[in-house]
């Protein structure tokens, strides 16, 4: 072969499209994701190898590249991309899963019936530990009581978290361990609900509770480990394939390390750290832990508070609860110390997520980072985050943008506090609360998430209420202030791609693009084209990460 022969061979070759390798074929799909601008594409089969996406698209051309790879038929059901939930606690949900569960309990009586089976079941727990609660849903006008708890459970503790986690419902036994008495001043953190002599009645609130929960006895390690374990288990049934958890401990970043050395992890945890205390300083002292075993965990993130939560009426208000004038929250911190908490983490490289859910709180906290930014210039690009967002003065939304914040929002709060949100903060405040189209309107990132074990974690709750703003019996017909509500496209990019970014991964995870995890789903129906008002109740058949089966439903 002569030279110049050889040469326009070698071009030709070097023009012809490579063909990659392949070890799975995924085929007969109904498949969708979005692409890297948030356009919903759609394909019938994708192609994966060594956990990667290599190609998604027609099936007849994916089989021409799949030689030798394993073929899954997936029977014509929907793909989805694996579903991030950018907001939820891991290890609270596997405790809530060993406990006393009382959500969706009715009344009083419903609750301490089951506090009751679960004490007598339990003979040896030294305490009876749950959560759930939620006073409003029992139409109580007012928050439980001791005697109350006392009725079912006298001889050892009762400590049950509200739904929130804002709050706790202590018996007399466990007022009696955390040392609170009449004497005891509420905080500038919590408070404690009183009887009309001035006792400790039974409830405590936000930081009150810390007079309690230093009383518990820690987890043992096969505790947590349990915990942790039916936690993932959980998460991959529902198909989550991603979760940033805000707020872990130390001893919880060594579980995870743990499980990721060892293969265990079956969900992507992006976590961030309780505050910038004793436990930050060491879990930060070698720097941001990015991609740590094949991307399964990252820890380059805080967690703060600014404030409480609605229902309890922690949350942080410019003017006083509508419906308790003499009450306007608890905001934690003077902006001082806030800002001095958001500048030690950005000093160290690590993105800030604060917990903000009152427009006094969330005024306080863009406060806050724009004062941290004059310190630390460079922390505007570490996509900082308000966790919740959840009733913002109109006036603040705007200032969302000049500041490079994301909002981190939980659809499921919306269509759970509408039976009491107006109530507390009234028709005008309203306007700025649960506000998502406002936020995306002005081009502000979304993040989806849940909260559990505060929700559900089930992701397509949190896809229903962020479309319909109705509850699950379809109430109120049309949604409640419909005018904030997402497309389902904005929806499906609020729990994948833009979950994705608000964990500095969207180039890795989010979508079924080329390069990126296979982390995906099978589910039942069409979720894209059927009724909005099936998208609740859609049920996960298969969750695979990394090209690796984490679940299947049984038949």
């Amino acid at each position: 072969m002569n030279r110049s022969l050889r040469l326009s061979l070698l071009a030709l070759l070097a023009l012809a499209p490579a063909v990659q390798a392949a070890d799975l074929l995924v085929d007969n799909v109904n498949g969708y994701t979005l692409d890297s601008h948030g356009k919903l594409q759609h394909f019938q089969a994708l192609l994966v190898d060594q956990g990667k996406v290599v190609a998604t698209g027609d099936s007849a051309d994916l089989a021409k590249r799949a030689d030798g790879a394993k073929v899954l038929d997936g029977h014509g059901k929907t793909m989805l991309p694996g579903l991030i939930d950018a907001h939820g606690h891991i290890m609270d949900l596997g405790y809530a899963l060993n406990s006393v569960d009382l959500t969706g309990t009715t009344s009083l009586d419903e609750a301490l019936a089951r506090i009751k089976a679960y004490a007598k079941a339990h003979p040896d727990a030294k305490w009876i530990v749950g959560n759930g609660w939620n006073q409003v849903i029992w139409k109580l006008g007012r928050f439980p009581t001791a005697k109350e708890l006392d009725s079912v459970v006298a001889d050892r503790p009762v400590w049950m978290s509200r739904v929130d986690g804002h709050a706790g419902w202590a018996n007399t036994a466990a007022i009696r361990l955390s040392g609170a008495t009449k004497a005891t001043k509420d905080t500038r953190e919590g408070r404690i609900d009183r009887d009309a002599d001035g006792n400790p009645a039974g409830v405590f609130i936000d930081g009150a509770m810390d007079m309690v929960n230093s009383k518990m006895p820690a987890p043992t390690p096969q505790e947590a480990a349990t915990a942790l374990d039916s936690a993932l288990a959980e998460l991959a049934s529902v198909g989550l394939t991603g979760v940033d958890d805000p707020g872990i401990s130390l001893s919880t970043y060594k579980l995870y390390r743990q499980y990721a050395d060892a293969h265990k992890l079956t969900t992507r945890i992006y976590a961030l750290i309780h505050g910038t205390g004793d436990d930050f300083d060491e879990i930060s002292k070698d720097g941001p832990l990015i991609g740590y075993g094949n991307d399964f965990l990252t820890v380059r993130a805080v967690k703060l508070y600014a404030d409480g939560a609605l229902g309890s009426r922690g949350a942080a208000m410019l003017k006083p609860y509508s419906d308790d004038p003499h009450n306007s929250g608890l905001l934690f911190h003077k902006p001082a110390d806030l800002t001095a908490q958001i500048s030690k983490a950005l000093g160290k490289g690590y993105q800030v997520g604060i917990h903000a859910i009152g427009d006094a709180a969330n005024r306080e906290v863009l406060d806050a980072y724009a004062a941290a930014y004059k310190i630390h210039p460079e922390g505007i690009k570490l996509r900082n985050r308000v966790e919740h967002a959840q009733i913002v003065s109109l006036q603040d939304i705007p200032r969302f943008v000049p500041l490079h914040l994301i909002a981190s929002m939980q659809p499921t709060h919306a269509t759970s506090d509408m039976n009491m949100a107006e109530d507390r903060i009234g028709h005008q405040r309203i306007a700025g609360a649960y506000a998502w189209r406002r936020f995306l309107k002005q081009g502000t990132v979304v993040a989806g998430g849940s909260d559990f074990p505060v929700e559900s974690p089930n992701p397509f709750f949190g896809l229903y209420s962020a479309v319909t703003r109705e509850d699950h019996q379809g109430q109120p017909p049309g949604g409640w202030y419909p005018d904030q509500d997402m497309t389902l496209t904005e929806a499906l990019r609020a729990f994948t791609l833009d979950a994705a970014y608000a964990g500095h991964s969207e180039k890795t995870l989010g979508t079924l693009e080329p390069g990126k995890w296979a982390d995906f789903i099978l589910i039942d129906h069409d979720v894209i084209k059927d009724p909005a008002s099936k998208i609740w109740n859609t049920k996960v058949l298969q969750t695979w990460v990394g090209g690796r089966q984490v679940y299947a439903a049984r038949d």
